[in-house]
């Protein structure tokens, strides 16, 4: 039971986060010309972060991201079961969370997809690898210690809306794979053929930052 409610809460978080962050790229519009639209996608995206991580938190870890839960396995802070776990959960609300968003916007808004820079896969992959790196992390770092506890749900959240600012002109930033995957499915098209780029590049990411973070982790004397 206590496993399942943790795979329960993260079907939850991931299913807010691509309805109401993804949600908010459709209804706002986040192309870096139109700034408002733009700095509010990339808001919605860190606030449901806040959101979750005062919410599920304490239930599952509030990792909404196979991208941090493949950290968490390197880290050894999650074991296999539970990596497999996480992820199926993860990828099944992020598809959850589209579906509400087309029944609610129509089948054709785009749900907030990616999609590769300038047509160009590998500069795709570096800058989606760059982006995730960063936004693990921060999670690895401000999680390490708990009396970092009352303030890592804003951390982690503000961090992932500054990856956003950056990364929404460049690939509409990804940095999660299931969040990827719940968009293309239903955008289909290039998308969906182009959406191996936003679940490996997140992942590489993720495994990189948790190969640096154990480098550079103070260890207790």
């Amino acid at each position: 039971m206590k496993a399942f409610k943790k795979y329960l809460a993260e079907f939850i978080g991931t299913f807010v986060l691509v309805l109401f962050a993804c949600g908010t790229a459709v209804v706002v519009g986040c192309d870096s010309a139109s700034g408002s639209g733009y700095l509010l996608t990339a808001l919605a995206f860190g606030l449901v972060i806040v959101a979750m991580a005062y919410s599920i938190g304490n239930v599952s870890g509030c990792h909404i991201n196979p991208a941090v839960s493949i950290a968490m396995l390197v880290s050894k802070k999650l074991g296999s079961c539970d990596f497999i776990g996480y992820v199926v959960a993860q990828c099944a609300g992020a598809i959850g969370g589209a579906a509400v968003l087309g029944y609610f916007k129509g089948w054709d808004c785009g749900f907030g997809a990616n999609g590769l820079f300038e047509g160009d896969v590998v500069k795709s992959l570096i800058i989606e690898v760059i982006l995730t790196f960063v936004f693990v992390l921060a999670i690895l770092g401000v999680t390490s210690k708990t009396e970092n506890g009352k303030v890592a749900g804003l951390v982690i959240g503000l961090t992932l809306t500054l990856v956003h600012i950056l990364g929404i002109a460049f690939t509409g930033t990804s940095v999660n794979p299931a969040r990827s995957l719940g968009s293309a499915v239903f955008a289909g098209g290039e998308a969906l053929s182009n959406v191996w780029v936003f679940i490996v590049a997140p992942l590489v990411g993720g495994i990189i930052a948790a190969l640096v973070w154990k480098f550079l982790e103070p260890k207790e004397d």
